[in-house]
């Protein structure tokens, strides 16, 4: 219905304009307010190691492409769905996001990461160490500094106990074989259980190479079969092995758990599962504050052999956000993602224009719905009603 000024006193018009807008705001602020998925909400990357449970977790099928590997562990983990999935040997892994931003908490867990760890009943080698099945993977983060709602900016370690050791080694490179159509296999002289221990050939940076065994469990092929390439190469930081044979015969063998930073290293119900946005560090070791984060990485980061077990194979069932409803002050976010991008290269290609939701995440002006937005120019920011 249109009214003109002369039938629709002008003081009505602002009044209605200013009901409106009061409406807007509260309905944006409700949606700001309300509960955020605390879960997964969508995998972005899987890209597995070798090993002996690839291509069955999830399943591959004859014919799936990189993208439908992808989308079954999408599948897998979205929504709590609790679906394990394998990352392989060293450096395999997965990249996941939320709904929303997971908030930095000072001084609080912000994250939990589930795999299948477990302590054993008795551990012979020493009275305090817990171990049983530790199978320890690196955990990332990276923030959407970019805002095109892609896991393509930087990213950073959250630094575990193990970070600055000696025996850690950081810039790791390996890289993994297809195994030839022609492979003869090369049984093990006297375990049974082994039946080819030269399936998967490896070669890594520090000069050393080996393989990953074939055992009489797992009878499929161990390299992903959707990956085109006859090659995989991964990079990252190493743990020490943490694999002792405790039977001293290839029979019991114990994982030791690293202290606390590692998926898949103490059992869920530990807090040794949960995380803290505040170990972040650079590629050089040095902290890095951020205050909020979209994106995780986890790979697996050991790369070692146990009989029987087989290769050290980070597992993921499940991850979510310990306090989903926690909303970043937004005019901080900025202010820091801004200087952030200006330390990290003067020819950046940021609009300045650029809107922020009252989150803190970016959105370009062009695809900005209706709501409240936060416009940051040089010098100024300001709040911004879109209709």
């Amino acid at each position: 219905m249109f009214y003109s000024t002369d039938t629709y006193p002008r003081a009505n018009i602002l009044k209605m304009k200013k009901s409106i807008l009061t409406l807007l705001l509260v309905g944006w602020a409700s949606l700001v307010l309300a509960q955020h998925n605390p879960y997964i909400s969508r995998v972005y990357d899987f890209r597995p190691a070798p090993g002996q449970f690839i291509n069955t977790l999830p399943p591959w099928t004859e014919g799936d492409t990189e993208e439908d590997m992808i989308s079954k562990a999408n599948d897998c983990l979205v929504d709590n769905n609790q679906e394990m999935i394998c990352l392989g040997g060293f450096g395999g892994y997965v990249v996941f996001g939320f709904d929303h931003p997971i908030v930095n908490v000072r001084g609080e867990y912000d994250m939990q990461i589930d795999g299948n760890a477990f302590y054993s009943e008795s551990n012979p080698s020493s009275t305090t160490a817990l171990g049983g099945s530790s199978e320890p993977g690196i955990v990332m983060v990276s923030s959407d500094d970019n805002g095109n709602g892609l896991p393509d900016d930087e990213w950073y370690e959250l630094a575990g106990s193990d970070y600055y050791k000696a025996e850690t080694v950081h810039n790791y490179k390996i890289t993994y074989y297809r195994t030839p159509a022609d492979h003869v296999a090369t049984p093990h002289p006297t375990n049974r259980m082994l039946n080819d221990t030269s399936f998967v050939r490896w070669t890594a940076n520090d000069t050393i190479t080996g393989y990953i065994a074939k055992n009489v469990y797992h009878r499929q092929n161990y390299y992903p079969n959707w990956i085109e390439e006859d090659s995989i190469t991964f990079c990252g930081t190493k743990l020490a092995n943490n694999a002792v044979d405790e039977s001293g015969k290839g029979t019991y063998y114990v994982l030791y758990c690293f202290d606390w930073g590692y998926a898949d290293n103490h059992p869920n119900t530990t807090d040794m599962s949960k995380f803290n946005i505040d170990w972040a560090v650079d590629s050089e070791g040095n902290h890095v504050d951020l205050d909020q984060i979209d994106f995780v990485k986890v790979y697996t980061a050991v790369n070692q052999y146990a009989g029987w077990l087989g290769e050290t194979s980070t597992e993921i069932l499940n991850a979510y956000d310990l306090h989903p409803d926690e909303e970043p002050t937004a005019v901080k976010n900025i202010e820091n993602r801004e200087q952030r991008t200006e330390n990290k290269s003067q020819t950046s290609n940021l609009n300045p224009q650029i809107l922020y939701d009252l989150s803190g995440r970016r959105v370009a002006a062009t695809e900005a719905a209706h709501g409240v937005y936060i416009r940051k120019t040089p010098g100024r920011t300001t709040k911004i009603l879109i209709k």
